[in-house]
């Protein structure tokens, strides 16, 4: 690999780590200065239009992490560049990271606009999850393609349970496992981009 290609191989696997910390400790921060919070009756995008430092912290947060999330995005293409599916991959996985960004843009009072960045988040992320799932059983990589399978399982299945039976009356606790999923993806393919730009040879 090209030095430039493995340092921004690093920088990118970083941002991978450190993107679900940031978005995280944002968030809790925002429902700790917010407590009537409820997990069963609110969605998390609630905490964007709260009063005082409830609003800020939870759009300005995702605002950050969106950014950071676009940064280990890019990197995604030096990671996934030698397959197809990969490279179709990635894009789809970005349109998510944009609509994160938008969420926090966007708040819940800034109507239809937030609805539909919200929704294209929690459909662009699990569908890139599915296509680069596939990217890993085409290379051979089926401990990561399963992983990957059933991390877009995890941020599919709260979502149909919700719609089905709405075993909750607000979304914040699929929010959060929809979340929650990206955020070991992200980990563990940023750990794998770090590793990898210390091999001269990749």
């Amino acid at each position: 690999m090209k030095s430039e290609n493995a340092v921004w191989l690093k920088i990118s696997g970083i941002a991978g780590i450190v993107t679900p910390v940031v978005t995280l400790t944002f968030v809790i921060s925002a429902i700790a200065s917010y407590p009537q919070f409820s997990w069963v009756e609110n969605a998390l995008s609630d905490l964007g239009v709260k009063p005082g430092l409830t609003a800020p912290l939870f759009n300005y947060g995702l605002v950050v992490s969106g950014f950071l999330a676009l940064v280990f995005a890019l990197g995604l293409f030096i990671f996934f560049r030698r397959r197809i599916l990969g490279r179709i991959g990635v894009p789809i996985f970005i349109l998510a990271a944009l609509a994160f960004v938008a969420i926090g843009v966007f708040p819940e009072n800034v109507s239809p606009r937030h609805y539909y960045v919200s929704v294209a988040f929690f459909v662009f992320f699990p569908v890139s999850m599915l296509v680069l799932a596939a990217n890993f059983f085409v290379m051979d990589e089926v401990k990561m393609g399963i992983f990957t399978l059933l991390v877009a399982i995890a941020a599919i299945v709260p979502w149909v349970l919700y719609f089905s039976i709405r075993f909750v009356p607000g979304v914040a606790i699929p929010e959060a496992v929809s979340a929650l999923s990206a955020s070991v993806w992200a980990i563990v393919i940023g750990s794998k981009m770090v590793k990898q730009a210390s091999r001269s040879n990749v």
